[in-house]
């Protein structure tokens, strides 16, 4: 579990220093640098999204993925927990930043294929160094998201805590099932994901990304299915 605490650690810790630079900048620079940091993770996603050339497993996993999380209410229960903690914690005024930082930095932390693999390894290995360099990245960008949404941003550190510490735990139990084209394949759907992440911080959409998590997971779920019943 080091590799988690690293990375909620580093999380909250950037998100306080961000928040620190948030009264310096103007609006038009933050509205400039949240623009940037979109296309950023656009770019991310459009990378991860091409690591699986099997394309009817990703669209199949993110099409049924999309529906179990609706019928999970993931993306309401995201909802209603960042009301909860905005109506705790945030100030008047705030304009809904916390509501919208909280939701936004814990989709970004939780759908990148380095969340899974990094988790997998830690729980498997003992090795954390791929967390490790998550925690960094993570680091860096919950400094932006702090300086543009504020406190939301910290609180997002527990969300990631609980995800990656549950996929570390289960590791062991995954393990034989995690091949290669799987790993790629889980790898391409959280690309999309992350995309999808990236035009909701444009201001193009807004995709419930929050309900489509489940579909990172159906690649290795199809995967034991044909091992069961194979064509």
């Amino acid at each position: 579990m080091l590799g988690t605490i690293v990375n909620a650690v580093a999380i909250i810790a950037g998100g306080l220093i961000g928040m620190l630079f948030s009264g310096g900048i103007p609006e038009k620079y933050n509205k400039t640098i949240m623009h940037a940091v979109s296309l950023a993770v656009l770019i991310i996603g459009i990378k991860g999204a091409i690591k699986s050339d099997d394309l009817l497993v990703v669209i199949f996993s993110l099409a049924f993925g999309s529906l179990l999380g609706e019928l999970m209410h993931i993306e309401d229960g995201l909802e209603r927990v960042g009301r909860i903690l905005e109506k705790r914690f945030s100030k008047d005024g705030d304009d809904g930043r916390f509501y919208q930082g909280f939701i936004t930095a814990t989709l970004i932390f939780c759908v990148g294929s380095m969340a899974i693999v990094g988790s997998l390894e830690s729980g498997l290995t003992g090795n954390h160094q791929t967390l490790f360099a998550k925690s960094a990245l993570d680091g860096i960008t919950s400094i932006i998201l702090g300086s543009s949404f504020g406190l939301g941003v910290i609180f997002s550190g527990l969300p990631i805590f609980l995800y990656q510490g549950a996929i570390t735990m289960a590791a062991v139990f995954v393990k034989p099932f995690l091949q290669p084209e799987v790993v790629s394949q889980m790898s391409s759907v959280g690309g999309v994901l992350i995309m999808a992440i990236g035009i909701n911080l444009l201001g193009a959409a807004k995709i419930r990304v929050g309900s489509m998590i489940p579909a990172i997971f159906l690649p290795m779920v199809w995967y034991i299915i044909l091992l069961i019943y194979p064509w």
